[in-house]
């Protein structure tokens, strides 16, 4: 069972700060950490091969900063890492970095499982994963609350609206965890020391030959971020002065209705 986890270092967002007057965030001194979701994907990744055997390989791609988060996942209980860094991957949005991803996996494959976190706490759009999956032709599986390998399939619990379902999907499988879907273990001071020690390999542009050009960098990202702002602050709304729980209950929804809420 080779299972490929895709990890992503974030600024750690309980410590971001806004700007006042530029209204952007201040990243300056804010600390990186392992995206959340991801470290739940890491989690069950670990788990799955206590269970089955094999072997965990986490790749990240960002600048050489990244390494941090890699060697996190190798003292958590990841067999191999990856860092995939390179100034034609600078500018890259969801797609270009979703192709790129699935090339480096296609390069160090084998697979049967590509798991991640359900998405990032810094973009927050949970399309990176997805699209990885269509790129490399991949069933996929969003919602992960937690999963097992039977022979060619996965039998996965899916969080859905109404509640929870069970599925089966064909291997190789992309699944996609959620925070709720496991409690990530700590790392071991023996693994820490081990993680510090190993060499990460990089991944750079021309390790990828096949890979497009046109698809990937500012160039071959079809989405661009022109601004960020926090919304304005606005302190309108209605105080209604509770009488009883009935009567108040009754205003409340004939305020909703007439608003076109309900």
């Amino acid at each position: 069972m080779n299972i490929v986890v895709c990890v992503k270092q974030v600024p750690d967002t309980t410590e971001i700060k806004i700007d006042p007057v530029k209204n952007t965030l201040i990243r300056t001194g804010v600390p990186s950490i392992m995206n959340p979701f991801d470290k739940n994907a890491l989690e069950q990744a670990l788990r799955l091969k206590e269970k089955t055997g094999g072997t965990v390989t986490a790749i990240s791609m960002g600048p050489d900063q990244a390494k941090a988060v890699l060697r996190e996942a190798l003292a958590m209980g990841a067999d191999n890492a990856y860092l995939v860094t390179d100034r034609a991957f600078g500018g890259s949005d969801t797609y270009a970095t979703s192709y790129i991803l699935s090339e480096v996996i296609k390069k160090i494959g084998p697979f049967d499982v590509v798991l991640g976190g359900i998405q990032a706490i810094d973009g927050d759009t949970g399309q990176t994963a997805s699209s990885i999956a269509e790129h490399l032709g991949l069933n996929r599986v969003s919602y992960v609350l937690d999963m097992d390998v039977e022979d060619d399939k996965a039998i996965i619990k899916r969080k859905t609206e109404e509640g929870v379902v069970v599925i089966e999907a064909k291997l190789p499988v992309l699944a996609t965890s959620l925070k709720e879907s496991n409690k990530p273990r700590y790392r071991t001071i023996k693994g820490v020391m081990d993680a510090l020690k190993a060499e990460i390999p990089e991944i750079h542009f021309a390790d990828l030959p096949a890979i497009d050009e046109t698809k990937i960098g500012l160039k071959g990202s079809p989405t661009r971020v022109k601004a960020t702002f926090t919304p304005k602050r606005s302190a309108s709304g209605e105080v209604m002065e509770a009488i009883n729980p009935q009567e108040t209950a009754k205003a409340l929804v004939f305020k909703l209705a007439e608003a076109k809420l309900v």
